[in-house]
């Protein structure tokens, strides 16, 4: 898959941990900064990031900030994408089987760097559910992101 990694200064030291995960799982990565710890405004790496995603230039992302929170924000503004907070592997890979999320944050001030390493191997070895109950739901979503960014147009 190609991976679109991200992440604003709080992120910057975990990112590098979870590009050399992702790699070494055989993955593609693109990375869309922030390069250092000088302050940069999550939102903008957000948008870049998930930007890739819903161009198809990355068939995921994972962002890093400081609690994910913040990241997890940002990138569910953005029509077509689906983000979740992972800060335990059940999450982890649950949120791509139930709801098909495309987006993983992780809180590089709430895990380390051996439980991220986890996750990435969780949220990438997961797979959207066949069953009919879970593809509703996501469908179910989709229509509500349709519905309510058409009501403020």
């Amino acid at each position: 898959m190609k991976i679109a990694i991200g992440g604003d200064h709080a992120g910057f030291p975990l990112k590098s941990t979870i590009i050399e995960a992702v790699r070494a799982l055989g993955h593609e990565v693109t990375d869309h900064g922030c390069h250092d710890e000088t302050p940069v405004d999550f939102p903008d790496i957000s948008r870049e990031v998930c930007t890739a995603v819903t161009s198809g230039k990355a068939d995921r992302a994972i962002l890093v900030c400081g609690t994910g929170v913040g990241a997890s924000i940002a990138a569910n503004k953005m029509p077509g994408i689906r983000a979740s907070i992972c800060h335990d592997g059940h999450t982890a890979h649950q949120c791509v089987e139930h709801d098909d999320v495309n987006v993983m944050c992780i809180g590089a001030k709430i895990v380390g760097a051996w439980l991220a390493v986890d996750l990435v191997r969780a949220f990438l070895a997961a797979e959207f559910s066949t069953d009919e109950d879970c593809r509703r739901r996501v469908r179910k979503l989709m229509e509500m992101e349709r519905a309510f960014s058409r009501a403020a147009e």
